[in-house]
């Protein structure tokens, strides 16, 4: 297949939670792809400084502050970057949160704001933006799973559940919008080296049991999530829809 399959210049990608970590690393790499990048977040000092990283590599990119969970907030962003540059050909749903607590402490205010983040801000977002994908007949979206949308884990029940639904509303959106030329697939990382992850790195017993349990050995960098990205934003995927890729070293394929 001819390399110009996964040329994404002139595209418009929105990504969201991407001030740093993944969503930062899964722009930068769109942007190297040729794709106009629009970053997103809540905090706009943090997001100007990413984009100004960004800037300063040659990139295009503009940045759109607002809260994936509350939805007129995103039916006013994503109006505010079309009337911009245009339509949103790409989306990558990968603003998320995590809460850890054990299962019978888990509070109800906690377990409602992962949820608001991983599974409502997904859902507000692709609507939005899917609006109009349909219209031009074409489009393609992203969400951010996790090796816990298929497997689970002590003390992260709420955003097990959430990364489950995810990727089910995954496969449902392919379903009903797979005939308007759109492709709805996801990404499912493992255990990634992020700045949120810093914690759990640096913890030698459970860093231990993460390199003995994946069967590369090791975390995950987060640049090697860019070649999943970069082809599933491209025309080389245009017939992969509603699938989840795990790139997680192995993980979810063993015992």
């Amino acid at each position: 297949m001819p390399t110009t399959s996964f040329d994404l210049t002139g595209r418009n990608a929105l990504v969201t939670g991407s001030s740093r970590g993944i969503g930062l690393a899964l722009a930068r790499g769109l942007a190297e792809a040729g794709a106009n990048v629009i970053l997103n977040g809540r905090d706009e000092a943090k997001l100007e400084q990413a984009a100004e990283a960004l800037r300063a590599q040659g990139h295009a990119v503009d940045t759109a502050a607002f809260d994936v969970a509350a939805p007129e907030a995103v039916k006013a962003g994503i109006a505010a970057v079309e009337a911009r540059h245009g339509g949103i050909g790409i989306l990558i749903n990968n603003a998320g949160i995590q809460h850890r607590t054990p299962f019978v402490d888990f509070t109800a205010e906690a377990f409602h704001k992962v949820q608001a983040t991983n599974v409502d801000g997904v859902f507000f977002v692709a609507q939005a933006v899917a609006r109009g994908m349909i219209e031009r007949k074409a489009g393609k979206i992203i969400n951010i799973c996790s090796v816990m949308s298929e497997l689970g884990r002590a003390n992260i029940v709420p955003y097990t559940a959430a990364k489950g639904a995810v990727k089910m509303m995954t496969k449902a959106l392919c379903a009903e919008l797979a005939r308007h030329n759109i492709q709805i697939n996801g990404i499912g990382p493992g255990y990634i080296e992020t700045e949120l992850n810093v914690a759990l790195m640096t913890d030698e017993k459970f860093s231990a049991w993460v390199e003995a349990r994946t069967p590369a050995g090791r975390w995950g960098k987060v640049e090697e999530l860019v070649g999943a990205a970069v082809f599933l934003s491209s025309p080389a995927s245009d017939f992969v829809n509603g699938h989840i890729l795990y790139v997680d070293g192995g993980l979810t394929a063993s015992v």
